[in-house]
This record gives C-alpha cells, sequence and structure tokens, in this order.
C-alpha cells in the first residue's frame, strides 16, 4: 500500500491518529493497555469501516511467524498477522493442507476469519470453521485463551474485531492434495437455473462469474481434487470448455489466475483464483457480497436477473459460490447452507450507493445477510436480525470489553 492511512482498494482513509506495528505478542499487549480506543488491521481488505478507530490502529502483519505444527492432533498455530500467502506454503512443504481458500491468498488469516470470510465448495465450510483455538489480546492487555468446545469460542471465532486483538490462531489441517482447475464459458442462465445443485456440486470448489447482462454465464471454474474423475472434455449443461486460461474479467489478461486448463498442482495454487506473486491491484474497485440459503439460490438467481439492467452497468464482475452451513454465531453461514452473490463494482460509490437498495429489495424475501467487511445498505435493524446469536455476542463483548477499547462506529451500528 503507498497510502498506510488507506485500505487495500483506496475507497476508505483511516480516522486513526496513530498506527502502530508490534513485532511482538509482548509489545501488542503494551499497545493495547496504552490505547484509549483500538482497533486491528490486517491486510486492510475490507471495504467499509469496520477496521477503522479514531485513536490506534494495530497493524498486525509484524505477527506472522509460525508457532507450532501438531501432526498428531492436525493442527498449526500461528501469530495474528500471518497471511495465507505465508501459511500455505509453509504447510504444503510439510505435507499438509487447509481445507480451503479465498480467491486471494493476499489476506491475512484472522482478518478473513474474522468476518467469515469463505472459499467454495457445497461441503466446504467458510473459512473460520477450521478455527481450532484462539489467543486474545483483550482491553487490559492480558491475554484469553478460547478453544472449540469451551462455551464462548463459537461467538468468538467471527469477532468482527470487538473482543481485542488476535494474537494466535490455531487452525485445524490435513495432508495436502494436488487440485485441477477447469473453465467452461457462456453457459446458459437457464442451465444454471434447471441445474444449481448438479452445477454447484460438480468440483470442489465452483465459482460462476457473470456480468449480469443478457441471459449467460460468463465462466464457470470447476477445482477439483486431482484424483476425481475428470470433468466434461466440452459440453458442460451447455457451456464449452475453455481454450485457454481466462481472468474472470474477460478483458483482463490472465496471467496473474492460478494455473487452469485442468493442469494438476498443490492445493494452494489452485484453490484461489489469484496468484500470490501477483500484487492484487490497490484501487480501483468495490465490492459487495450477500448471503442467501442455498435453498433459495434459484429464486434468488431470478430476483437479481429481473433487476440487472439496474446495476450491470457498474459491474466489473460477478461471482456465485456455494459454502456449507456452521454454528458461528455471526457466519453468513450460521445454521444455513448459503449461496454467495459477490459483486466487484467500478470505484464509484455514488453510483453504487444507489443501485445496492434495489439489489437488497430483490434479495429480500431470502433474508440476505452481507458480507461484514463489505459494501451494503441495509439498515442496521435488517442485518441483526439475521442473527439468531447477536444478543448472545454482545454479551461476549461486553464482557471481554466492558469499557469499549474495540467498539467503533460500525459495531455500535450493526451490533448494539
Amino acid at each position: 500500500m503507498a497510502d498506510v492511512n488507506r485500505n487495500w482498494a483506496g475507497n476508505i482513509t483511516y480516522a486513526a491518529t496513530s498506527i502502530e506495528t508490534p513485532q511482538s505478542v509482548a509489545e501488542l499487549q503494551a499497545i493495547v493497555r496504552k490505547a484509549s480506543k483500538a482497533r486491528a488491521l490486517g491486510s486492510r481488505h475490507s471495504f467499509n469501516r469496520i477496521s477503522d478507530t479514531p485513536a490506534t490502529l494495530i497493524a498486525t502483519k509484524g505477527l506472522n511467524r509460525v508457532i507450532a505444527l501438531d501432526t498428531e492432533a492436525r493442527t498449526v498455530t500461528a501469530e495474528g498477522g500471518i497471511t495465507y500467502g505465508e501459511l500455505s506454503p509453509w504447510l504444503h512443504a510439510r505435507g499438509f493442507a487447509l481445507h480451503n481458500l479465498a480467491s486471494l491468498p493476499h489476506i491475512s488469516v484472522v482478518g478473513a476469519v474474522s468476518t467469515a470470510t469463505h472459499g467454495s465448495g457445497n461441503s466446504n465450510g467458510n473459512l473460520a470453521t477450521v478455527v481450532a483455538g484462539l489467543k486474545i489480546v483483550t482491553a487490559s492487555g492480558d491475554i484469553v485463551t478460547l478453544k472449540r468446545g469451551d462455551a464462548d469460542f463459537d461467538g468468538a471465532v467471527v469477532s468482527l474485531g470487538a473482543l481485542g486483538v488476535v494474537s494466535e490462531i490455531t487452525l485445524d489441517i490435513q495432508p495436502s492434495f494436488d487440485v485441477r482447475q477447469n473453465i467452461y464459458t457462456d453457459l446458459p442462465f437457464q442451465a444454471l437455473l434447471d441445474n444449481f445443485e448438479a452445477i454447484s456440486g460438480a468440483a470442489y470448489s465452483v465459482s460462476a462469474f457473470t456480468h449480469w447482462r443478457g441471459d449467460k454465464i460468463g465462466f464457470v471454474w470447476l477445482k477439483n481434487l486431482a484424483a476425481a474423475p475428470l470433468p466434461p472434455a466440452d459440453d458442460f449443461f451447455g457451456g464449452r470448455a475453455g481454450d485457454h486460461p481466462w481472468h474472470p474479467i474477460a478483458e483482463i489478461d490472465a496471467n496473474p489466475t492460478t494455473e487452469q486448463m485442468g493442469v494438476a498442482g498443490p492445493w494452494h495454487l489452485r484453490l484461489p483464483h489469484f496468484r500470490m506473486e501477483f500484487q492484487p491491484s490497490a484501487g480501483a474497485e468495490l465490492q459487495t457480497e450477500y448471503f442467501v440459503a442455498r435453498k433459495d439460490a434459484v429464486g434468488a438467481l431470478e430476483a437479481l436477473h429481473r433487476v440487472q439492467d439496474q446495476f450491470s452497468a457498474l459491474l466489473m464482475v460477478s461471482e456465485v459460490r456455494t459454502f456449507a452451513a456452521d454454528r458461528l454465531w455471526l457466519s453468513g453461514g450460521y445454521e444455513q447452507d448459503c449461496v454467495a452473490f459477490h459483486f466487484t463494482w467500478q470505484q464509484d460509490w455514488e453510483g453504487v450507493r444507489q443501485v445496492l437498495p434495489l439489489m437488497e429489495a430483490a434479495l429480500a424475501p431470502f433474508s440476505p445477510r452481507p458480507h461484514w467487511g463489505k459494501l451494503f445498505t441495509m439498515p442496521a435493524a435488517q442485518v441483526q436480525s439475521r442473527y439468531a446469536r447477536l444478543g448472545d455476542f454482545r454479551k461476549l463483548v461486553t464482557k471481554l470489553d466492558p469499557g469499549g477499547k474495540f467498539r467503533n462506529a460500525f459495531i455500535d451500528e450493526m451490533v448494539f
């Protein structure tokens, strides 16, 4: 980032009076104790003010070391500032893997977990579902340790940064595996409606990219285990097999994307859409995402299709994915298998702000949950109504941060 006071996309300028970058947990604790108000800052990949504070931002990028690999328990423990791009090759070199990854390996593990960010796959929970333990530096500077099975654990994983700064995170791991990636173009929209479950379940991870123009889905990306049966050689529910690599935005060179054309490779070099060695664009886009119960996927697709002409002119690309239900209190997947509707916008907030209410109204019959770290205009009361355990989360915040050191305007509005 050229400007340390701004987020990844450049659409948010932080109000913080200082940005601290601790290099040890002890230093982190001292910074937290001294701060009047504080928020953790990971890889800056949020598009709203969830990470903002009027006082001290704590950039965790200096806390990026792997602490322990437990091959018997099949867990890895790392400091709270590590990114997937740092952790994944380390794990793979030792014969292990995470169950899934998001589109970008550049994002921080704790930032992704704390906002319930996800990859794809009907049977794959979001990235937070493999958290087995946390250590959190709370407002007093003390460390609270939580493990899966503890009373507050399911509330503390997707925390929105409201409980403190995660200094250490433990994740479930599994043996390393290979993945191959095949792409199909121009899938008829009606074919997606008629065969949604078959298409979304056709591979380990499936993404459908569209511009919401006309009646075609531009690309379907199938990321399948290398040992799985080969996908169709040509016709995939009416979509054609790609004869060369593609970027999700067709006009952009495919070089930054992970290898396609069915060439098998390690999980961490196929599950993301983009390669770690290519720095993603630091600007010129905004992002929105809504989660709907997967049982309502076809109805939600139809609803968006009916209003697509009202928002498509502002789109760079949109992605449709699925992920499995979980028990994490503030997760978009809390007690429901999900379909996720992701929108990458041109950096025109005034225009986007005009169309989001139209899209939210179209999805309203399906009780959408917005991604916590992205742009939406849904009223706070409506968002809060989607989370049955929100009251318990409020109690947990008050318990661990009674003075509200880690609360900010976003948390006050959306949680309280």
